[in-house]
């Protein structure tokens, strides 16, 4: 099994509660890299507006990934997920390629519908057909990253003969974060990847998308095994200072039981894991890897 780490974007996830610097996510990356884990993320937001009204802001995440995968020499990097209405799915395609180039062929292009309508308004997206649009968006993108030359006219997004050009020199992964049907059956029908987060210990409610996902891949004709299934976990450890706002249903516990926790996600047929860590820290990263170690070997 695979064990990656969430990496500091912004909000307070700084080492003392504040907005993190560049030197605050490098120092993680880097500590993922040699302590063993397998890979480093980053979520994908402009900001996140919390119920209270208080902005939390952020940094740019695919200019953070370039720097992580420039500063890193085994870990796979990829975004939790990179938001499709952000960027044009032909320009997605061209960073992909080129940061697959950069990184060594370490890149997975996580990528999802996105959900937080605040920073639509404010930007001046869309928040309507949020799914159909994102389907039009999956299918360019997948297609490209396919090697194919793709011509494509759809209702919100279109394509004129366009190839990667150069050309990606293997077929980049792509991840795609859902859980409902219709998100479901697109990720049957063009992902390498599946994720579902946020959990602690597995749950029903984890089980029940085990079986969303594995239904659409049945209902798509797909082998089981053709699609990567990708969970994202929150670890908290207690002996390092609390987060503002920790959660409740957070793995805690130690390492030993950690490792006991990553057992029971592998048996469910999970193959990855990506963990986000309360506190974010140089120790959150060398922890999961002890976990792991101890779990795997």
């Amino acid at each position: 099994m695979k064990i990656g780490v969430m990496l500091p974007v912004g909000g307070t996830d700084g080492p003392t509660g504040e907005m993190p610097t560049w030197a605050d996510t490098k120092a993680i990356a880097v500590a993922a890299d040699e302590s063993g884990l397998d890979s480093v993320w980053l979520a994908d937001h402009f900001f996140y507006k919390a119920p209270d009204g208080v902005i939390h802001g952020m940094h740019e995440s695919w200019t953070l990934l370039t720097a992580v995968a420039a500063v890193t020499k085994r870990v796979e990097v990829g975004n939790m997920v990179l938001c499709a209405s952000f960027r044009d799915p032909g320009l997605t395609a061209k960073m992909a390629a080129t940061l697959d180039m950069v990184s060594g062929g370490r890149l997975i292009l996580g990528v999802g519908a996105g959900w937080h309508d605040p920073e639509y308004e404010a930007f001046g997206l869309p928040t309507d057909h949020r799914v159909g649009r994102f389907e039009e968006w999956l299918e360019i993108v997948a297609r490209l990253l396919r090697k194919e030359t793709v011509s494509f006219a759809g209702k919100y997004h279109q394509a004129q003969d366009v190839a990667l050009v150069p050309a990606p020199e293997r077929r980049i992964p792509l991840l795609v974060a859902s859980f409902r049907p219709r998100m479901l059956e697109l990720t049957a029908k063009w992902a390498d990847q599946w994720n579902t987060a946020w959990f602690g210990l597995p749950n029903d409610k984890l089980k029940e998308r085990l079986a969303g996902i594995r239904g659409a891949l049945a209902a798509a004709d797909r082998p089981a095994e053709s699609l990567e299934l990708t969970v994202g976990i929150t670890v908290t450890d207690r002996d390092q200072p609390a987060v503002a706002e920790p959660d409740a249903s957070a793995i805690v516990g130690t390492v030993e039981e950690l490792a006991e926790a990553f057992k029971e996600y592998e048996a469910l047929g999970v193959t990855h894991l990506i963990v986000g860590t309360e506190p974010p820290t140089v120790r959150s990263a060398e922890r999961l890897a002890e976990a792991k170690r101890l779990a795997f070997g």
